[in-house]
């Protein structure tokens, strides 16, 4: 009898139970299906995709690891990634197998010991460097049906074999030479490989593309700038579409029920917003775009910033829960955008429910307008969009790093509380006439540097009531922590900062209970998992990123790159 629990053990799912699925079961070898990626954010024992979750909630209900037992949280492996550059990827765990994806190499790792079980180098061209944005990086994996699925930065999709890493099939997207890159964790929506670009500083055009997952052809191509015969395509100013930017470098999320993947777009090129056409919205630059994952239609957009000027990229992570609004219960998608307001979406319609600030300092806007969810702009955004050049230095807050960056929050749905990690900085610029060279930085704006508040607390990590924007806590940094988040039912939240700790909270007060140095910085995405009746939180170490190279942040003179995999569960 215990041989035939122990077979249907590894063969089948067990109910859900209580809104979790009790001692998950092995997968097959081949990997998670349809069913299995749908059900990802209620299992334990695997991390089947980015966000860990179709919701992007980061949330686990794991909660062996608490705030009484973290104190005993001890590594039990570490494993070098070979790597330098930029570690800012989320791991999977499938079926006891880890896969770590480095801008240069696909790693599996065995998730128990930490050994690796093989490597699939990916071989870039020497000048591919010269055209990224902000650095060498990739932020992981997608898996489906016994493939692996990962981008590139010469703008390459490829799927691996799942069990041996073979490459089976590639398809090229785009060239590097004109700046595109992707660095995005790719999407399986509806069976549907779903990539984005990145580039959107070197005068390229924004899009999504759907692949076939068996063959890696086009199912579908979606322009994220209209052309000027497309609907929208008078919201730019006429001959710039092709270089107008808006790309889509951040993974989306995906409701099954309605079948909509919700996806956003950045900035527009160049930044100089009157060279894009003065008073014109820029459709669908710095926007949330519904789509459906089969065919690509666009089903609704909510654009966060018409015609931006900062770089406030909408890229951000969209996280789906459902709340009370106005005492009905509404299903939502929420952002903390990068223009300093957290804002609450009806992910059915796109309607807009909530825009209230969260950023400490902010001065580009007076508010939203909730009737025409527009954001009132100040005085000074009118006098920086009043002309194509200017004599003079303005300073907006935030600046080009916004109040939060590309690194994902974390939502608790038990407290209905936002975990992020904010950033609290300015930026001094000029508008010039932009010029457009092949394969170079297309901004219309000469910098002038990026000021620090006056009490140097560069950014926080909050816990954030969504319908109000306000903290419920806040711990402020000299530092900001450019990592993602990860909550638990544990009542904590784990992070990483710049200076190499990985560090526990407590989820009601935000007290440090327990912290880690591993060595190099920490930009990645951290998880948790289950196996043997045990919890495992790894995260991966390793920063070199935008921040440290232009920030000027003395805290992080002495902080050494190189990349390597950490794994930690209680001691006995």
């Amino acid at each position: 009898m215990k041989v035939i629990k122990e077979l249907l053990r590894a063969t089948l799912r067990v109910a859900v139970v209580g809104g979790m699925v009790a001692n998950a079961p092995l997968f097959a070898a081949t990997g998670p299906d349809d069913a299995m990626l749908r059900n990802d954010a209620k299992t334990t024992e695997d991390v089947l995709t980015y966000g860990m979750g179709y919701d992007q909630k980061r949330y686990s209900p794991l909660a062996k690891i608490n705030r009484t037992t973290v104190s005993k949280l001890t590594p039990v492996w570490n494993l070098s990634l070979d790597h330098s550059a930029n570690a800012s990827v989320q791991p999977l765990v499938i079926d006891g197998m880890m896969y770590v994806t480095t801008h240069n190499a696909t790693v599996a790792i065995d998730a128990l010991t930490g050994r690796q079980k093989w490597k699939t180098p990916v071989n870039l061209p020497q000048d591919v460097y010269a055209s990224l944005c902000c650095g060498a990086q990739s932020r992981g994996a997608a898996a489906y049906n016994g493939k692996l699925f990962r981008t590139t930065v010469d703008a390459r999709v490829m799927a691996l074999d799942i069990k041996t890493g073979k490459l089976l099939w590639e398809t090229k997207l785009a060239d590097y030479k004109e700046g595109y890159a992707f660095v995005l964790a790719p999407l399986v929506a509806n069976g549907v490989v779903m990539v984005g670009n990145s580039g959107g500083e070197f005068g390229t055009r924004g899009f999504l593309e759907g692949l076939d997952p068996e063959t890696g052809k086009s199912l579908w191509h979606v322009w994220t700038v209209p052309a000027p015969n497309e609907k929208h395509g008078d919201t730019w100013a006429e001959g710039v579409y092709l270089k107008g930017g808006a790309p889509t470098w951040v993974t989306g999320s995906y409701d099954p029920a309605l079948d909509l993947v919700y996806w956003g777009t950045g900035n527009g090129g160049p930044w100089n917003a009157n060279a894009r056409g003065a008073g014109k919205d820029n459709l669908y630059s710095c926007s949330v775009l519904a789509i459906r994952p089969k065919t690509g239609e666009l089903v609704w957009y909510y654009q966060f910033t018409p015609n931006d000027a900062y770089d406030y990229d909408g890229v951000n992570e969209l996280v789906q829960s459902e709340l009370k609004i106005d005492g009905q219960m509404r299903k939502v998608i929420m952002q903390a955008n990068r223009n300093g307001y957290f804002y609450v979406i009806d992910r059915t319609n796109g309607q807009l429910l909530r825009a209230n600030q969260f950023a400490k300092k902010l001065n580009w806007a007076n508010g939203i307008d909730m009737k025409t969810g527009r954001p009132i702009e100040s005085e000074m955004t009118k006098k920086v969009k009043s002309s194509l050049e200017s004599d003079e230095f303005y300073e907006v807050w935030p600046g080009a790093y916004g109040a939060k960056n590309w690194a994902p929050m974390a939502f608790d749905p038990k407290r209905n509380l936002a975990y992020v990690n904010t950033v609290n900085m300015g930026m001094r610029f000029k508008t010039v006439k932009p010029e457009y060279r092949h394969g170079a930085w297309y901004l219309g704006i000469e910098m002038g540097g990026f000021p620090a508040p006056e009490d140097g607390k560069r950014g926080a990590l909050r816990a954030i009531d969504p319908l109000t924007g306000k903290p419920k806590w806040s711990n402020e940094l000299d530092t900001p922590y450019l990592s993602g988040v990860l909550a638990t039912a544990g009542d904590l939240v784990f992070v990483g900062s710049m200076t190499g700790e990985f560090l526990a909270f407590d989820s009601d007060t935000g007290k440090k209970l327990w912290s880690f140095q591993t060595g190099s910085g920490i930009t990645s995405l951290p998880i948790t998992w289950e196996r043997n009746g045990e919890q495992y939180v790894t995260v991966v170490s390793g920063s070199a990123n935008l921040y440290q190279a232009i920030a000027a942040d003395p805290n992080l003179a002495n902080v050494p790159a190189g990349s390597s995999v950490w794994t930690f569960k209680l001691s006995k």
